[in-house]
């Protein structure tokens, strides 16, 4: 059975097409190369012994996305990765977010719909609740007003994906909405590897923690959090790609009981910057230098999953600790030297 995986030479992207070669589905890649690198399908291969397909093309042309699903007729299912996904950068470049993230979003869902049957994943993001109310953070919060461009994408992918469910029952799709993914595979030959000055905290950690960065900044301490910093759900990267995997599954068997469902995917536990510093430190012996700097326009003061959801529909639950998910991660950077 051959799945489409959009992004997958991406950090997360990678790692699902690693767990989707090992349970035995027969994957193509499409990935531009815009904020990944073609060395990531060495290690995937190095891992699994299998080399899949690999189509470089950019989703936002319609053309060659026609022409990719004439080529690939026999795709059963589509795990959607493929976007722009920086907070801060879709604050200062709104119109490359919308154009990248919703217009590549709709050339895919135009060529599912003309299948007899086709399941979709999409690769959606806690940031569709905006600040919630309560933590941890359940399905059934309120969708608030984006705080930033990128997650507004992300709010308007579901709905895209919900109305074209409505009117094509000849496509079933789930929205994963994770948190944080951190980590690295165990084998250390694949992880996030990003382009320029990282814009997530732990390669800005691990980056520091080498030299190759001065310091690290953690914007704001003056947050209403127990120690002032922001709190967020930091998930290991092999776990999420394990919730694709049983997501898809759940499709194909025709087990989901509607066109489109969503599923919070975390941990359920949320750490503080200072407290994932302080867990790096303890795991490492490496002594981090950082300083504390303004605010960032577009975060949220916490954000963390109630679980109970995906642990009791799909049967997954994340087993790797923060101590676990950052240790790979400093494995994976000191192989980067």
């Amino acid at each position: 059975m051959k799945i489409l995986v959009t992004g997958g030479l991406g950090f997360i992207g990678s790692h699902v097409v690693v767990k989707l070669q090992e349970q035995g589905f027969d994957v193509v890649i499409i990935d531009n190369l815009s904020n990944s690198d073609i060395k990531v399908l060495d290690g995937i291969i190095a891992i699994t012994g299998i080399t899949p397909e690999f189509e470089q093309l950019d989703l936002r042309e319609k053309p060659a996305v026609s022409d990719f699903f004439k080529k690939h007729s026999d795709v059963r299912g589509v795990i959607h990765f493929a976007a722009s996904k920086a907070v801060g950068e879709s604050v200062e470049n709104p119109l490359l977010y919308y154009e990248n993230n919703i217009g590549t979003l709709v050339y895919i869902l135009q060529e599912l719909q003309k299948k007899e049957q086709a399941c979709f994943i999409f690769s959606s993001s806690c940031t569709v609740y905006g600040q919630a109310d309560q933590m941890p953070i359940t399905e059934s919060a309120a969708i608030k007003k984006a705080e930033s461009p990128y997650g507004n994408t992300k709010q308007i992918g579901e709905e895209i994906i919900q109305d074209t469910c409505r009117v094509n029952p000849n496509i079933k799709a789930t929205a994963l909405r994770y948190f944080n993914p951190i980590g690295s595979h165990e084998s250390a030959l694949i992880g996030e590897l990003p382009i320029g000055v990282p814009q997530n905290l732990v390669p800005f950690i691990t980056q520091t923690a080498t030299g190759q960065r001065a310091e690290l900044s953690v914007f704001g301490d003056d947050y209403p959090t127990p120690d002032g910093t922001a709190i967020r759900d930091y998930i290991h990267v092999v776990d999420l790609a394990e919730a694709h995997v049983a997501a898809l599954k759940r499709l194909l068997a025709n087990q989901q009981a509607t066109n489109f469902d969503f599923y919070n995917v975390g941990t359920g536990k949320g750490s503080s910057v200072l407290e994932v510093i302080t867990a790096f430190e303890t795991v490492t012996k490496k002594k981090l230098n950082y300083k504390i700097v303004d605010k960032r326009e577009g975060d949220v003061i916490q954000a963390y999953a109630d679980t109970t959801k995906v642990n009791n529909v799909l049967g997954w639950k994340a087993k790797y600790s923060l101590e676990e998910a950052l240790f790979s991660a400093w494995k994976w950077e000191q192989k980067q030297l």
